[in-house]
């Protein structure tokens, strides 16, 4: 759910790995203080995990408590009888692209991958959040760079989410050590079946260690709160063919009998909520606290007003695990100059993360660093003169 050290296929960065942390410096739009403003963008999330997981299950947990929000799936099984596949098809029939016989990773590229992305992210559909649910024996760290490489303007990377099973993590580890590399990789990692481990308290620790400050959610029956991964719309806005929610507004089939007491091992996310309608933002001092933002922090999102630095603009941020992205938008005639932040993640510390938020005001306003912008400008994604995305650069 959430989710996720930035950066995608934007102009302005080189594609790494799937936890981009350098990214290369974008020119300066200073000749154009309105820029042209950028189309909404789907989230697109990966979600993975070895065989019997619990990917699926988790997955259709999302669609049962998806609010109003629009899932889109990519389904990839790896053998020849799509099960995966048929599991969640009912619930989101022509929104689902579903390849079987082969992992993801191998069977497509970037381009490939962009036009089954593109049957989901068309307006028409209405979808507001995509989700690939990789084969058990896929390898995410390709899937993510698939997606970074991606020329679809419409959609934006949603974060790597990992799915363990804690009943049998140590034995998944002897058998396919490179479980390590990918719980290093992930934004967010669903440490499910926890109530089957022997000794979660162990298991769970031992993932922890394992990760590169991601969030760590504890879970059965892949029971997650959808706010880690998306925004939930009300459910009464929601129009078309996905109406799981009415259908399903008590406990799924797949919990059964043991969904009276499986709640008990649910952890709710952490969520501060930060505004400042007095004192801009500094732009550097923003930068140097995203950049070292802290781990359990999977999502940031909102608007920040930069001041002085830009007083025609207003900055919608995006921040997934280690992605980061910017997006300028013109301020509108009567608009509170204001920020607005909400901070997403478990095992915070909220308050301290408050003081920092707090330490980040620009209290030097209206004297504004001509280079003090540069930072933020790095995850900016520049439309071009049609007002679509530009391809990330080569090299």
């Amino acid at each position: 759910m959430s989710a996720p050290a930035q950066a995608q296929a934007q102009a302005p960065v080189s594609a790494p790995a799937p936890a981009p942390t350098t990214p290369a410096p974008a020119s300066i739009p200073t000749s154009d203080p309105n820029p042209l403003p950028i189309p909404p963008q789907i989230p697109v999330l990966v979600l993975a995990g070895f065989l019997g997981s619990g990917k699926t299950t988790l997955l259709n947990h999302l669609l049962h408590r998806s609010g109003g929000s629009r899932i889109g799936a990519v389904v990839n099984d790896f053998g020849a009888i799509e099960i995966d596949a048929l599991a969640v098809a009912g619930a989101l029939g022509d929104s689902t692209v579903s390849l079987g016989n082969g992992c993801l990773c191998c069977a497509v590229d970037a381009s490939e991958l962009d036009v089954y992305l593109e049957r989901l992210a068309r307006p028409a559909a209405g979808i507001d959040v995509i989700v690939i649910e990789a084969s058990g024996l896929a390898e995410p760290e390709e899937l993510v760079r698939m997606l970074l490489a991606s020329e679809h303007p419409g959609i934006v990377y949603g974060g790597l989410v990992e799915v363990v099973d804690a009943a049998e993590f140590d034995a998944t580890r002897v058998k396919h050590p490179e479980i390590d590399r990918h719980l290093s990789l992930a934004d967010l990692v669903v440490v499910n079946k926890l109530d089957r481990a022997v000794d979660a308290p162990r298991v769970l620790g031992l993932v922890r260690s394992l990760t590169d400050r991601a969030a760590v959610v504890p879970a059965t029956y892949g029971r997650i709160d959808p706010e880690f991964l998306f925004d939930c719309r009300p459910s009464e806005e929601r129009v078309g063919q996905l109406t799981f929610d009415d259908l399903h507004d008590h406990a799924g089939a797949e919990e059964g009998e043991h969904a009276a007491h499986a709640d008990h091992l649910h952890t709710a996310y952490d969520s501060l909520s930060f505004a400042s309608d007095d004192t801009p933002m500094d732009p550097r001092r923003l930068m140097t606290f995203l950049d070292s933002r802290p781990e359990g922090l999977y999502r940031i999102k909102g608007y920040v007003d930069f001041g002085a630095h830009d007083p025609h603009n207003r900055y919608a941020v995006h921040a997934v695990g280690r992605f980061l992205r910017f997006y300028p938008e013109a301020w509108a005639d009567g608009d509170s100059r204001l920020t607005q932040l909400v901070l997403i993640g478990t095992g915070l510390d909220l308050p301290a993360l408050g003081k920092e938020l707090e330490a980040c005001k620009d209290d030097d306003a209206p004297h504004a660093d001509e280079h003090g912008m540069w930072g933020v400008l790095r995850y900016v994604q520049e439309p071009d003169q049609e007002g679509e995305l530009d391809p990330e650069p080569e090299g």
